[in-house]
């Protein structure tokens, strides 16, 4: 009984934010844990919680929900704050493989996309062409809320996903654009004033958000170098930084505070006297939680009689862009281009998931139109404009939910399929190319596992490249092998240099892009030192292969003529019967590999492998092992 009560009584704002959080990492948790893509579960659990509570986020805000509401104006500061960290992340070096390619998508597709939207919004849907053209704008954009959720998911090449990165962060202040042009030429009762307006406020545009965002930048970068700014307050100074950018901006022009972040991003990430990556790792576990956070409680205000009213021209509308908008205004925009191949076409015409940037700008100039058909400003036309007007929301929302759960499920096959992307990348990457190095690469790519090797030393990159392994002469610490190598089908790291220093910061510095639990390192010649001269353990990660060999180990073993022997574990040879098979030698266990995880490097203490599993062993030459029948194992049951 008291728990029924509790269940009527009304939801407290407290219950219904710690809702919102607690969702929000279950749906992004059960997304890692099986694969799928987190924005579909975000957009599901939110829905169905505002089904099933019947609670929206407007029954908590006292300014309501429409033009100027605290929700739109939290919403706008948001996007602003996930397209900043967008910005940190555009390198102009990756422009260099694929600058054409994503300079015509940002502008002859966008008008292609455009164009095309409004005509089937006019001639299919029936939509007057003010409110067609505001539609066709605003589905322009795809946005860092919904692409990079779905690269993680996709994993493809990096030229693929540096052109969707920077497709979709500069396409979303340029689509918010669009609708601003849009709804100054629907308002204007002439030509010549429409013009005129349109002209000063593309240049209010431009100043405010290219060359403001661009001189911020250059300031941020100078209080930075010159230490003026405490490192602890950094992530929090550029916090309000953007926010007051974004703000003031919009004050000046609508929508020109997209712009402006979005420079200013792109401006800091690509000047080099101070670093900022520890201002981009704040902002992506920020961007995390506001990821989380906006879809849930967007699509929470939902309810199913608005998405069934819209359902038909949603469908309608969904389908055209998914077969035909986005196909024609991609292949079109990239007739003739040698920096891209068919395939790559392709997967870039079946990739264009809309995010919040649309359900925000839609929502506001939805509004907008409505406000201005009731005040009269288009005459006999006012009652229809106004009915389509709050059918946009809606519409636009559908298409959003459409185009996730599409894209969401069928990118990633086709992304494999057309070879752009690996299904479980397991390949592993070596910091270092000496001789035990050499030897283990080649074994794993033998058996058609991928591999690469990165060192600076000639002689290894020779030796390296003359057994067919992929070596690069790099730096694993550089920038060139972060930003430019392309890791795609390589799933962990093993720092294995001479240099335990470099090991460590390397593991460090590749914790983002693997995740730590898929970043290794040898075990470092000080381990067993006194803990004043030995290296602080917090700035190491896992030490891989059994028995945690060093550097010196591992090369003295290969320089004696050591192997890289396979042995497959059964139900009646049992990881048991492998450990008496090699006791009493220094054979160690250097990877795994299994159906259900694939390649991964050994842990320095094995508990138990099931039947199933591969082991890549090390053993020394001439080793005498234990000679084990095959009954063994069975026998020992009995």
């Amino acid at each position: 009984m008291p728990l029924l009560l509790a269940a009527q009584a009304p939801m407290s704002a407290l219950a219904y934010l710690t809702l919102i959080l607690a969702l929000g990492v279950v749906a992004q948790w059960i997304a890692w844990r099986f694969k799928l893509p987190s924005i579909l579960l975000l957009l599901a659990f939110g829905f169905g919680l505002g089904q099933l509570t019947g609670v929206r986020i407007d029954d908590f805000l006292a300014g309501g929900s429409g033009h100027g509401s605290p929700l739109l104006s939290a919403v706008g500061l948001f996007v602003a704050i996930i397209l900043f960290e967008g910005g940190l992340t555009l390198k102009f070096s990756e422009l260099r493989e694929s600058g054409l390619p994503i300079l015509r998508l940002c502008t002859l597709a966008v008008a292609l996309s455009c164009a095309l939207t409004t005509t089937f919004m006019i001639y299919g849907l029936g939509y007057d062409i003010r409110l067609a053209a505001l539609t066709g704008a605003i589905l322009t954009v795809t946005g860092p809320t919904v692409i990079a959720p779905l690269l993680r998911h996709v994993n493809p090449t990096r030229k693929m996903a540096s052109i969707f990165k920077w497709e979709g962060i500069v396409v979303d202040p340029i689509g918010a654009i669009l609708g601003v042009l849009v709804f100054i030429i629907a308002l204007s009762s002439r030509a010549d004033t429409a013009s005129s307006q349109v002209l000063l406020a593309i240049g209010k545009m431009i100043l405010v958000g290219g060359f403001g965002g661009y001189a911020l930048g250059k300031i941020v970068e100078l209080l930075l170098r010159r230490h003026l700014i405490p490192d602890f307050l950094q992530p929090v100074f550029l916090l309000a930084v953007v926010a007051v950018a974004f703000t003031l901006s919009n004050l000046v022009e609508k929508e020109a505070g997209l712009l402006t972040v979005t420079v200013l991003g792109v401006v800091l990430a690509n000047q080099r006297s101070v670093s900022v990556r520890h201002i981009l790792e704040f902002k992506e576990n920020l961007r995390t939680l506001i990821i989380s956070s906006l879809f849930l409680v967007l699509s929470g205000r939902i309810s199913l009689p608005e998405l069934h009213d819209a359902l038909g021209k949603g469908g309608a509308l969904l389908a055209f862009l998914i077969v035909v908008g986005r196909p024609l205004s991609v292949f079109g925009s990239l007739a003739g281009s040698k920096q891209t191949t068919f395939k790559e076409r392709a997967f870039l015409a079946f990739l264009a998931p809309r995010g919040i940037v649309a359900a925000a700008v839609a929502s506001i100039f939805a509004l907008e139109f409505e406000v201005a058909a009731n005040n009269g400003r288009f005459g006999e036309l006012g009652p229809v404009i106004a009915s389509q007007s709050r059918e946009i929301t809606a519409l636009i929302f559908l298409v959003i939910i459409g185009t996730v759960a599409i894209y969401g499920l069928a990118a990633a096959p086709l992304a494999r399929a057309l070879g752009l992307a690996s299904k479980n990348p397991t390949g592993i990457l070596f910091a270092g190319a000496d001789a035990w190095a050499r030897l283990v690469a080649k074994a794993l790519h033998d058996d058609g596992h991928r591999v690469m090797l990165l060192d600076t030393n000639y002689s290894n990159i020779a030796a390296s490249k003359l057994l067919g392994l992929d070596a690069q002469r790099a730096n694993i610490l550089s920038e060139f092998a972060e930003e430019e190598l392309d890791f795609n089908g390589l799933g962990s790291l093993v720092a294995g240099t001479p240099n335990d220093e470099v090991n460590s910061i390397a593991a460090q510095r590749f914790s983002h892009h693997f995740d730590r639990a898929h970043v290794w390192q040898l075990a470092p010649s000080d381990r067993s030192a006194h803990h004043r001269t030995a290296t602080s353990s917090e700035i190491r990660v896992q030490n891989c292969f059994t028995g945690a060999p060093d550097h010196r180990k591992l090369q003295q073993m290969a320089h004696q003529g050591a192997l890289v022997k396979k042995s497959n574990l059964t139900e009646k040879f049992t990881f048991e019967d492998f450990e008496k098979t090699y006791a009493g030698t220094s054979a160690m266990v250097l990877f795994i590999t299994d159906s259900s995880r694939g390649l991964r490097p050994a842990p320095a203490e094995i508990e138990k492998l099931p039947p199933g599993s591969t082991l890549y062993v090390l053993v020394p030459e001439n080793a005498e092992t234990v000679e084990l029948k095959p009954e063994t194992s069975a026998a020992r049951d009995q």
